[in-house]
């Protein structure tokens, strides 16, 4: 007996390059068989919603705050990985690199344990199908930390392991080159005095002289030799650029300069920006916007960073407020683009051959509201 492929119709695809009226067909195995014009075939009817890519997110850290929702509040992690799942999915992200850290301050309030914990949690749940989305694992990696070599021997075996990111928050460069920015972040996160803030400046500045560059050496060092890609977090000049094209790097993650990332841009890696700074429309941190990267070229790839809901939310936001971005290469930004910065090309389009990873959107006045997901075929929310 033949088994039809399911079909998708009355829906606005988004391809690579042009928008279209008309309808999608899935082999039962899970791929897209064809993309073709308005069918009368019966199928799930899309009501004339967009049909996109199923989302990729390359770096967020929102499972931390299912696992520590209060300080010093610790929760199940198979529930706290369950809970950030189904946001994740019915935000629209149907493949997502779990971030975790490695490489701890002393006043941390998760360890690495923590986090050795959650990758557990991660990896036993894709083993048994229990999760919506397609989940890898991004190891944010602390230069400056002096257990962060140690820390990542934790995790040395683990094949979900695709990404790791080459940080460095030491106080007075990167993300942090204003001091009073910095001061104002750990003040009001940690509720230092001015004393107790300017002690823990001078503690984080000697610290990281010591360590940050030869850690950053050994970890790409060790990422280049197990075949994972890296990205570099937060550079601020030409010499962070340069380093970081001398270390293999294929993303540049949060560049904080327009020279930043017009250099990662040029030298072929994938610039990434947070889509919270798109949505907000600035740099939380006070540095370049997402949007001014996007007006001048610069920007490759959007992260929904803590915000599940803001990468739809951030392509649709960029299609329609700037001119020189139509809505293909907004959601290029947050598909087929993320897709091809990491490697995986079996995803990210909606063209035949390639994993029916969809998601159907409607525009609410301007909020794009997610109303269906399917991951290989199967729908997850």
């Amino acid at each position: 007996m033949t088994t039809h492929p399911k079909v998708f119709k009355n829906a606005r695809l988004v391809l690579a390059d042009e928008v279209i009226d008309g309808s999608l067909s899935v082999h039962t195995g899970g791929t897209i068989e064809a993309v073709a014009t308005p069918s009368n075939v019966d199928g799930h009817d899309c009501e004339g919603d967009y049909l996109l890519p199923g989302l990729i997110e390359l770096h967020t850290d929102h499972l931390e705050t299912h696992y520590a929702p209060r300080p010093k509040v610790r929760w199940n992690t198979v529930s706290a990985v369950q809970a950030h799942d189904a946001q994740i999915a019915c935000a629209g992200i149907t493949t997502v690199f779990d971030a975790l850290r490695v490489g701890m301050d002393e006043d941390a309030d998760l360890r690495y344990s923590d986090m050795r914990a959650l990758a557990d949690a991660i990896e036993t749940g894709q083993r048994e199908h229990r999760l919506r989305a397609d989940h890898f694992i991004h190891l944010r990696c602390e230069v400056s930390a002096p257990d962060v070599l140690s820390a990542y021997e934790v995790f040395q075996e683990d094949d979900s392991i695709r990404l790791i990111s080459l940080m460095d928050h030491t106080p007075g460069q990167r993300q942090f080159v204003s001091l009073n920015a910095y001061k104002t972040y750990y003040q009001g996160k940690k509720g230092f005095s001015d004393a107790e803030m300017d002690e823990f400046i001078r503690r984080r500045q000697a610290r990281a002289s010591g360590l940050a560059p030869d850690n950053r050496r050994k970890l790409s060092a060790i990422a280049q030799e197990k075949g994972i890609a890296i990205a570099s977090h937060d550079d601020a000049t030409v010499d962070h650029v340069e380093e970081a094209v001398a270390l293999k790097t294929k993303i540049a993650e949060f560049p904080t300069t327009l020279e930043a990332a017009r250099a990662s841009h040029e030298a072929g890696m994938a610039v990434l920006m947070g889509a919270p700074n798109v949505v907000r429309g600035g740099s939380h941190s006070g540095n370049v916007s997402a949007r001014e990267l996007a007006e001048a070229g610069y920007l490759d790839v959007l992260s929904s960073d803590y915000v599940p809901v803001s990468l739809v939310q951030a392509a649709f936001q960029l299609a329609g407020e700037i001119e020189t971005i139509d809505l293909p290469e907004a959601v290029a930004m947050v598909t087929s683009s993320p897709a091809r910065a990491i490697g995986l090309t079996d995803r990210g389009s909606l063209a035949p051959g390639l994993r029916a990873d969809m998601i159907q959107v409607r525009l609410v006045g301007n909020v794009p509201i997610v109303r269906g997901v399917w991951r290989e075929g199967r729908r997850v929310a």
